[in-house]
């Protein structure tokens, strides 16, 4: 994995994850699969495997650029601008 350019301007401490889950795919009634956690704001969003691909939306939307893994065990990180693992 490589660092972007987008790492070094992360806040240092990660930010607290605003939920438990895809609030956006409960509100639509569906079924978030692998949650990923913005590390600029800790917004969780569904990925790109589910119906809806909230944290790709999130970025779109805020233009927040990376993710990590908010699934049990995983530590990667992925930078939307880049399209890469970081």
């Amino acid at each position: 994995m490589s660092e972007c350019t987008h790492v070094p301007e992360l806040p240092r401490a990660e930010p607290d994850a605003l939920s438990a889950t895809c609030l956006e795919c409960l509100a639509a009634g569906s079924h978030p699969v692998q949650l990923r956690l913005c590390l600029v704001c800790g917004h969780v969003g569904c990925c790109d495997s589910s119906p809806f691909r909230h944290a790709t939306a999130h970025h779109e939307e805020t233009g927040h650029p990376v993710m990590r893994s908010f699934e049990p065990g995983a530590t990667w990180r992925w930078c939307f601008v880049d399209q890469q693992l970081v």
